[in-house]
């Protein structure tokens, strides 16, 4: 991973190297799991090939990540950010996994992130081919996610969702109406930069934790304060950037409509 002369990371990363290693002292797994890791891997062919070294000939891996097709079908341009690497669908990562030496075995479903993927892996030949390959398969086959076809249009749809946004937050300014935000996470902060959005349309955002407190979101510099600053505001609309948590935020924050407010989620598509 590049970085700065003379800089090394506190620990080595996973991969062909650091699987050699652990082999070398007698450890095997029968069970790897990498939940929301392989889309910030650097150097990803390397990364699954270790799992090929480490993984006992009967032991099962699983990989978690936000699904490309819900990217493309929901608009999800917003987990497009710094700390990811890839965007993976069920098409590639049969690709890698088979060019690593291992085979994609069965596929499930998940809501988290906007809709997640949980792929099985083992060594090729020994576990039978699960259902959910067949259906996962099916859909992306139909999104033309292999070819440049299913991407098509997607910037427009971007503009559409963001020139909303803009519209609404206009509108709101217009009526003398407060807008402030809900927690202060990378999906949102990307969304608010991709549309423009700065401190004049959205006043201040909340979040709890105290190391985001007192500090201004990157690009557009909304100050984040702490979530009491809603009570103490009470603007008109709260907007909750995290989407993908936002039936979570409503049950904790019904008190909002004490003051008449609005508590609106930032959708993608």
């Amino acid at each position: 991973m590049p970085g700065p002369r003379g800089w090394k990371p506190a620990s080595p990363f996973f991969g062909v190297a650091s699987a050699t290693a652990l082999k070398a002292e007698g450890i095997v797994a029968d069970l790897m799991v990498a939940n929301n890791v392989l889309a910030h891997v650097p150097d990803i062919s390397d990364f699954a090939e270790g799992f090929r070294i480490l993984l006992a000939p009967n032991g099962v891996a699983t990989f978690e990540f936000p699904h490309l097709a819900n990217l493309i079908e929901f608009v999800q341009f917003d987990t497009i950010y710094h700390e990811h690497y890839s965007c993976l669908s069920l098409t590639f990562v049969e690709t890698l996994m088979a060019s690593a030496g291992l085979q994609v075995f069965d596929v499930e479903t998940l809501t988290t992130h906007g809709g997640s993927l949980r792929v099985f892996v083992g060594h090729p030949g020994v576990h039978a081919e699960g259902e959910g390959l067949a259906a996962v398969r099916a859909r992306e086959a139909a999104m033309h996610l292999a070819s440049p076809a299913g991407y098509a249009g997607l910037g427009s749809r971007v503009a559409g969702v963001t020139g909303a946004l803009r519209q609404f937050l206009d509108d709101a300014r217009a009526e003398g109406k407060q807008v402030a935000g809900y927690g202060a996470a990378a999906k949102g902060n990307t969304f608010l930069n991709v549309a423009g959005i700065g401190a004049a349309s959205i006043g201040f955002v909340v979040d709890r934790n105290p190391e985001k407190q007192n500090r201004l979101l990157p690009g557009s510099h909304i100050p984040v304060l702490g979530v009491e600053a809603l009570a103490a505001a009470r603007p008109d609309y709260v907007l909750i950037l995290p989407w993908n948590l936002a039936d979570e935020i409503m049950r904790e924050q019904v008190g909002i409509a004490a003051w008449g407010a609005d508590l609106c989620r930032l959708c993608p598509g």
